[in-house]
């Protein structure tokens, strides 16, 4: 039976709004089983479609949905988007970040450089050279680096339809670190083949993240969608 006092509490809950910022490669449609738990479970939830263009961009796209969002706002940012979250996340109504296997760049830093820095003894992503401004995983390789866990007619498709990265975000350095003055979570994962667990623990420790790991590829949204869904309630549970 649901306690008066719990009852409150998941009353409380519900009035906070979670913001779902995809990385690179990839589209917003990749965050729509962890949205379905997340909107099961009472919360309002947005998706931010980025370009990834540019991280300018990006990062304005995130504050227009932080804008019409109606309670305290979760930024969650996947991979690249974990950029995005921590320059968008000075937002006044950001109460919180929460990382998924996702960069964590400090002030005058960008994507670029986190992603070239040496991790002996782990993969770095298959990127092709750039072509004409923008950056694509090896299609052939794409499966087993971004999605090893997933089933394999799913990951060529993903291959296939590839959002082109441009230069313009990975390249961008930050001016604001939003981590620094906002409690943030972070999720690793243990099998990632394009960003490397140790540089995923090194980020999420100095930005003094409560750190949680789970045995995933670096689609772990869609490998573990319920999972992110409760890491993301959990941080919201947090809040209270």
């Amino acid at each position: 039976m649901t306690t008066v006092a719990t009852a409150a509490i998941d009353s409380q809950k519900k009035k906070i709004s979670i913001i779902l910022v995809h990385g690179a490669f990839v589209d917003a449609s990749g965050w729509q089983a962890v949205y379905t738990f997340l909107s099961q479970d009472g919360y309002e939830v947005l998706v931010v479609q980025n370009s990834t263009i540019t991280l300018e961009g990006d990062v304005e796209a995130t504050r227009r949905a932080i804008a019409r969002a109606s309670h305290p706002v979760i930024l969650v940012g996947h991979s690249y988007g974990g950029a995005v979250i921590t320059q968008a996340g000075d937002d006044p109504r950001v109460s919180c970040l929460v990382y998924l296997a996702a960069f964590v760049p400090e002030v005058g830093e960008s994507v670029f450089l986190l992603a070239t820095a040496p991790t002996p003894g782990e993969e770095g992503a298959p990127l092709l050279p750039p072509s004409d401004g923008f950056l694509i995983v090896d299609p052939e390789k794409f499966p087993a680096a971004f999605a090893a866990d997933m089933d394999l007619a799913t990951t060529r498709f993903m291959a296939a339809a590839q959002l082109p990265w441009g230069l313009g975000a990975v390249q961008a350095s930050l001016t604001t670190a939003a981590w620094k003055q906002k409690p943030a979570h972070y999720l690793l994962a243990q099998q990632d083949r394009m960003v490397p667990p140790s540089a995923q623990r090194a980020m999420a420790q100095r930005a003094q993240a409560k750190l949680q790991e789970i045995e995933s590829s670096h689609a772990l949204m869609l490998s573990h969608p319920r999972e992110v869904a409760d890491f993301i309630v959990k941080a919201a549970g947090e809040l209270l």
